[in-house]
């Protein structure tokens, strides 16, 4: 029962995600209207319009504060505004008519809609929002995730997870992305993602991921939904 419970709202989610991206440009008209506060520095975050930006373009998959509300979506409350920044970059067309780094239609449309500092404004206002936690799943994973996460596996040169995202998985602005509380299907599905090369947007993660099996990938998936 829980399963299909899952499986409606994520079904319902995409759904109404597919009509928004379909009005999208509509909402884009309202948050153009709102202008920069006179005098302010064109680089510097603006939360406001931050806000703004959040509340009309990526409310209904992530929501307004960043706690998405169903797994498909990424959690963005508390993330390294810098690295959120470079994961809308590079959803985005590359250079030359090359495709994105990062594949997703529907993140493609957003993310082509917003200039640069739509992103600065909108990726601090995420990155200024308290990230709501949540469970591990269950204690097997637990188990088998900790080690990863700590550890590693030695036999096939997967380094400890923890030696790039932190002990609690707090991650290095720019770099290394927040895993703590992050949503163990949404984990699952990008590891998914660099194993398959379908997410071509970090060689590290990509050679990392292939040396996971599905089960270990399960595991240090949700172990980091349990970190906070």
């Amino acid at each position: 029962m829980n399963r299909l419970c899952k499986r409606l709202a994520v079904l319902r989610a995409a759904v109404a995600a597919a009509s928004f991206v379909a009005g999208l440009s509509a909402a884009w008209a309202q948050v153009a209207r709102v202008p920069q506060a006179p005098g302010a520095n064109p680089g510097a975050p603006d939360l406001e319009r931050g806000k703004v930006v959040a509340t009309q373009v990526c409310a209904l998959c992530h929501g307004a504060d960043g706690n998405s509300p169903v797994s498909v979506y990424p959690k963005l409350a508390g993330q390294h505004a810098d690295y959120l920044v470079k994961q809308l970059k590079d959803f985005r067309p590359q250079p030359g008519g090359k495709p994105p780094a990062r594949n997703s239609a529907i993140m493609a449309g957003f993310a082509s809609a917003l200039s640069g500092q739509d992103m600065v404004d909108v990726a601090a206002w995420f990155a200024s929002q308290p990230l709501k936690s949540g469970d591990a799943a269950g204690a097997a994973a637990t188990t088998s995730g900790q080690t990863i996460w700590r550890f590693g596996v030695a036999g096939r040169g997967v380094p400890a997870c923890a030696a790039c995202h932190g002990p609690t998985g707090q991650g290095i602005p720019v770099q290394y992305p927040r895993l703590a509380g992050q949503w163990a299907d949404y984990v699952v599905a990008q590891l998914k993602d660099f194993q398959q090369g379908t997410r071509d947007n970090s060689e590290p993660m990509r050679d990392i991921a292939q040396r996971l099996s599905d089960d270990e990938i399960k595991a240090v998936a949700g172990y980091v939904a349990g970190l906070h």
